[in-house]
């Protein structure tokens, strides 16, 4: 009989499942767990006041002023990201820039082309972040963009964008700046009030709560004028936040349990310290994996300067044993699910460092990975030549 792998404890309260080392959905705390176990009635008093307390308190975390309003959608962050592109992109007269660096970029493009709104991409491939530079020239180039589209990290590669530099470069020339902050928002800093008009992100990324909802921060003067804007009802934002604004309601069924879980992660991210303390934690977890990866032979795809402490990503090693369906498989039966492919042009793999997990779960990773690497009969960990 096969010898079992040694297998590190998993998180508490689901001992018996791996540590989720993936941009989403994540692991998540005992506390936040739990806050699952109640039911609750969509249009009860309690139940609109929690909703209340999260769209006030996400509105702080990014530094928003009183002219902002959030808005939160029933669905994944891709939900949120068409409600927003289809409210407030034109449709004709003037066209969107997507400044794309990996595949939320180019699902940004894919979704307006697919709505028939006008849209011009400055594309960077998937390991090159975009300069404020660029974004400047490009929009000088041509008058007819409006607004401007940009992911804050792109988790394609993990590489973080100068958001804020391509914010003020588009504001100097009076254009509409738009920020997916789907894998950032709560653990990089991010202050809506140094140009950016709308930001998008969703419930199981840095603030560690559970798959269920997006939400969207936005101008309320936007908001205003989207009316009519949406070509869907029930991705229509206009629609979604006068009904909240009218009875703190959801026009549909709202996914109550997991409001109610990241009301209490929104509780446990300020009891940590906030976003320096959970992006402190990510990045010490980033590090220690970084260092041990490389430490073992690995290759990153990004040097560290463009790497941020969402999810990293290393390249596939050129020796013949290795085989990334069994180093996951085998990963896994040791109580760490990694992210199951590869979105970069070049062979690669990616290793998740958000989450309720820290120090010990990297070190322990890195130990599961070196037991494996031994087990396949891995040696040679220099990279597939491009």
């Amino acid at each position: 009989m096969d010898k079992q792998p040694h297998r590190f404890a998993g998180p508490p309260g689901q001992e018996d499942m791996p540590y989720l080392l993936t941009p989403g959905p994540l692991t998540t705390s005992r506390g936040v767990k739990a806050a699952m176990l109640a039911d609750w009635g969509s249009r009860d008093v309690e139940f609109r006041r929690l909703v209340s307390d999260i769209r006030k308190g996400l509105l702080g975390l990014a530094g928003c002023n009183d002219s902002y309003e959030c808005v939160i959608m029933q669905g994944s962050g891709t939900f949120a990201i068409e409600a927003a592109l289809g409210a407030f992109c034109p449709k004709a007269g003037t066209r969107t820039l997507v400044v794309a660096n990996g595949a939320y970029g180019d699902r940004a493009a894919a979704i307006l082309s697919h709505l028939g709104r006008p849209v011009v991409t400055i594309d960077k491939g998937d390991s090159a972040a975009p300069s404020a530079d660029e974004v400047g020239a490009a929009l000088d180039a041509d008058a007819s963009i409006s607004h401007v589209w940009i992911v804050h990290c792109e988790t394609t590669s993990g590489i973080v964008n100068p958001i804020e530099e391509i914010a003020r470069e588009a504001k100097a020339r009076g254009k509409f700046c738009m920020v997916d902050a789907m894998s950032s928002f709560g653990a990089i800093a991010l202050n809506m009030g140094a140009g950016m008009d709308v930001m998008v992100s969703s419930s199981n990324k840095c603030i560690e709560g559970v798959p269920g909802f997006s939400y969207v921060l936005a101008r309320r003067d936007m908001l205003q004028a989207s009316r009519g804007m949406s070509h869907s009802v029930v991705l229509d934002l206009h629609e979604q936040w006068k009904g909240l604004e009218t009875n703190g309601q959801f026009r549909f069924t709202p996914p109550t349990h997991a409001l109610a879980a990241f009301h209490q992660a929104m509780k446990e991210h300020a009891a940590e310290g906030g976003v320096p303390a959970r992006g402190a934690r990510y990045r010490r977890n980033a590090r220690i994996l970084i260092e041990g990866m490389r430490g073992m032979g690995f290759s990153t795809l990004l040097p560290d300067d463009q790497a941020g402490p969402i999810i990293q990503t290393f390249l596939t090693p050129r020796d013949m044993n290795f085989h990334f369906e069994t180093f996951y498989e085998e990963l896994r039966r040791r109580g760490f699910a990694i992210y199951p492919g590869k979105l970069t042009k070049r062979p690669s793999f990616r290793i998740g460092t958000i989450g309720k997990v820290d120090e010990t779960v990297m070190m322990n990773v890195l130990s599961a990975i070196k037991e494996v690497l031994a087990n396949m009969k891995v040696t040679d960990l220099a990279p597939i030549e491009a």
